[in-house]
């Protein structure tokens, strides 16, 4: 994001990254934590869930970031 300048991530731009820097770490599982346990809007497929990063697009992301009233 920082490269990009912008809070939207694609969730391959992740992948590649951890995956360079340790890539004995599982594809499916980074993809499952991105697209679900950590995604505020997506389906509750999980007992345990974070509310870090909110689905904008197809395979598109950003920080969750919540409005306070």
């Amino acid at each position: 994001m920082k490269r990009k300048g912008r809070n939207e991530f694609e969730v391959k731009e992740v992948v590649d990254y951890m995956l360079s820097k340790n890539p004995k770490l599982n594809e499916s599982t980074i993809r499952t934590h991105i697209g679900s346990r950590c995604c505020v809007n997506a389906n509750a497929n999980h007992a345990v869930t974070y509310n870090d990063y909110e689905r904008v697009g197809y395979g598109m992301y950003r920080l969750y970031q919540p409005v306070e009233c």
